[in-house]
């Protein structure tokens, strides 16, 4: 009998380590491109990323290493997994990446990766080797053997080596040739509960698939197959680590504990955090670049700096006026606003309305894009 474990999710032996440090949510996700040699069916990338040459470090966009490296200092990260897209697609600075924080983390770090065949060579594998990698993750291709092969250039390194695919509704078959041919050539098999993405290349509603509630993106009929399978290699004492790795698992766990984590590193002496990791603090606009209808897409399209030089000399004059410390107060140069403590928005919104500032209390996510998950103005 296939048991539930303590992260909603499924496995057969120990959970692969890249896995271990997720379900902590210590890993950093490091989104190397959206640049990918495959088309496939169920791409979960938003439309911003699909295809485009853009990197991200959880939630924040970066532009050079030491993005990256600051998103892992402020999160206290004990690794990352590497993602896209295919980080093969951009080698050159997967590998610079890769180096960077096993330099300013040490050998410890853990990093895994995960690519498909289609770009794999063994020059290439060499490189993301002797850069440091620790776990390379393969997602083959259901409906093609011709490059399962390849799996076998990776053995030549001595590191972990694991395949990853979506659980499809009517693979079966096909899943189960997956994991007759890879039993005992690699170290584990990670089977993903299929969601259905919200973005415009996805094609599985088009397929027929639906979701299995209207509180979830998972697809119905996932997780039972994904079951089915666990109990395939259970029978056929196949030689096959494998975890189940649910939908509930990344909202709950995953997200969850990794949410936490950055909270500790993003908080301003200020804020108040709940048990989930989100932020509660005053915040205090411009009524031109305040949350509402197309907040986000404002954000984008304003130009921040006149924004914010607009806020400097009203920065002063609201920490003169309440007589604040510099760490009672700070000016927000992503989202151009003024944060205070709740309870200083709270007792003082009055003056602040009057010297032509919307004032709110905001509970947001501690990640670099602040996400808003209630707002509330104060009139």
């Amino acid at each position: 009998m296939i048991i539930e474990n303590q992260y909603h999710s499924y496995n057969l032996g120990e959970l692969p380590e890249g896995c271990q440090y997720c379900v902590r949510g210590e890993k950093l996700v490091i989104f190397v491109t959206g640049l990918c040699p495959r088309r496939c069916s169920f791409c979960p990338l938003s439309d911003e990323k699909f295809q485009q040459d853009v990197s991200y470090a959880n939630e924040r966009k970066v532009f050079s290493t030491e993005d990256v490296l600051k998103e892992a200092r402020l999160m206290k990260a004990r690794g990352a997994g590497l993602t896209g897209g295919d980080p093969l697609s951009k080698l050159e600075r997967t590998a610079r990446f890769i180096k960077s924080l096993k330099k300013e983390f040490g050998a410890s770090f853990h990093i895994h990766l995960y690519t498909s065949l289609r770009l794999v060579s063994e020059d290439k594998l060499q490189q993301l080797y002797m850069a440091g990698l620790d776990e390379i993750r393969f997602h083959l291709d259901l409906d093609s053997q011709q490059q399962w092969e390849r799996m076998e250039l990776a053995k030549k390194f001595p590191w972990k080596i694991g395949v990853e695919v979506p659980v499809i509704p009517g693979k079966e078959k096909e899943l189960k040739n997956l994991i007759n041919f890879i039993s005992g050539k690699v170290d584990f098999l990670n089977l993903n509960e299929l969601e259905i993405a919200d973005n415009s290349h996805s094609k599985l509603l088009e397929m027929g698939f639906e979701v299995k509630d209207q509180l979830s993106y998972a697809v119905k009929g996932s997780l039972g197959l994904g079951l089915e399978l666990l109990k395939y290699v259970q029978e056929k004492k196949l030689n096959l680590r494998v975890h189940l790795c649910t939908a509930k698992l990344k909202d709950a766990v995953q997200l969850a504990n990794r949410l936490k984590r950055e909270a500790k590193g993003a908080k301003h002496d200020f804020d108040l955090v709940d048990e989930e990791g989100l932020l509660t603090r005053g915040a205090l606009y411009l009524p031109e670049l305040a949350p509402g209808f197309s907040y986000r897409q404002k954000l984008k399209e304003t130009n921040k700096e006149t924004i914010l030089a607009q806020l400097r000399p009203l920065l002063v004059e609201v920490q003169q006026k309440l007589k604040l410390a510099e760490r009672e107060i700070l000016l927000d140069a992503e989202k151009p606003r003024i944060l205070i403590s709740r309870k200083q928005a709270l007792k003082h919104q009055k003056e602040l309305r009057k010297i032509g500032l919307k004032v709110a209390i905001v509970t947001e996510y501690p990640t670099a894009d602040q996400l808003e998950m209630e707002v509330e103005f104060l009139e």
